[in-house]
């Protein structure tokens, strides 16, 4: 909002003023006296500023005080607009109404709520939205590749190039890139996957670009795990490769959930996913989940192409 948007103090005093204009006339004929009256007590005490915020504070908490009334409980805010009572009456207590009326019943009354709870009660700590990490740009992964192929070792050459290659050309992390193996990495449909196994086995299909080095580094390990080390549970495994490969004062520390970030960016762009959600108006993905289960299974030929695998028939496993 700007300057010449924001309400002026005159115009905001007015707007208080309609709310409680409008809380005072709260008598509907769905509810009962001491329900209307409870209602206009619960949504007061909230001191919402606008007409529009008070009917809605209003409509909730008549809502709740009818519910209340029918199941036998006291018209009080203590009991009624209490986290058990709440819960009990969204899941109970307005079977006809969506699940977004739902939502924004709940999300009404826990406003009304807080504003009956006392002063001396200590308020929640509000937690910052995890993030994603940012992607490495072009340059820092080269700049990686680089310092991997100047690893003193033709092991830790390998292993690191293969670090780099599994995070930023298929987007693994944690257990699953501990547990790759070199026979994991395969020439097939077109391109170079990585089959991989435990709770969530799949076969992802690898970046273009780091086919080579990854098909070499692949060749390498044989039946050992692409990132060394002989136990599968071993944990730290990649600090001290992550160490080396960010000795160049150049290039910041190597991370993981950024090498992930790298290949989600890239994959996004090739399947159009930001010119989707631009179109769609969408701007979080809580539902997209539900929308894929609807989706085809992708044949991994087709994957492979879409999400910029294909092979120039020039590199193998």
């Amino acid at each position: 909002m700007t300057a010449a948007q924001a309400p002026t103090p005159k115009r905001a005093a007015a707007a208080r003023e309609a709310a409680a204009t409008a809380i005072c006339a709260y008598t509907p004929a769905s509810l009962s006296p001491a329900a209307a009256a409870f209602a206009r007590s619960a949504a007061a005490r909230a001191a919402p500023q606008t007409r529009e915020r008070a009917k809605a504070l209003l409509y909730a908490a008549g809502r709740l005080a009818s519910f209340g009334e029918s199941v036998g409980m006291e018209l009080r805010a203590e009991a009624l607009l209490a986290e058990a009572s709440v819960e009990r009456f969204v899941l109970t207590g307005c079977p006809a109404v969506s699940a977004a009326t739902r939502r924004t019943l709940r999300t009404n009354l826990r406003a009304l709520a807080r504003a009956h709870e006392a002063p001396s009660r200590p308020r929640p700590t509000p937690l910052p939205r995890e993030r994603a990490k940012a992607p490495y740009p072009e340059a820092e992964i080269a700049g990686y590749l680089g310092a991997a192929r100047a690893q003193p070792t033709q092991a830790r050459r390998m292993r690191a190039a293969a670090l780099i290659c599994l995070g930023a050309g298929a987007g693994l992390v944690g257990a699953e890139l501990r547990h790759v193996r070199g026979r994991d990495v395969i020439a097939r449909s077109g391109g170079l996957v990585v089959c991989v196994s435990g709770r969530r086995a799949r076969a992802v299909p690898v970046l273009e670009r780091f086919h080579e080095p990854l098909g070499a580094a692949a060749a390498f390990a044989g039946e050992g795990y692409l990132i060394g080390g002989a136990d599968p549970a071993r944990r730290n495994l990649t600090e001290a490769l992550n160490a080396a490969l960010g000795s160049d004062a150049a290039l910041p520390r190597l991370e993981a959930g950024r090498l992930r970030s790298t290949w989600l960016v890239e994959c996004a762009r090739a399947i159009g996913l930001g010119a989707f959600m631009a179109a769609a108006g969408i701007r979080c993905t809580q539902r997209l989940g539900d929308l894929v289960a609807e989706l085809c299974e992708v044949e991994e030929a087709a994957a492979v192409a879409l999400l910029g695998g294909a092979d120039d028939g020039q590199s193998t496993a």
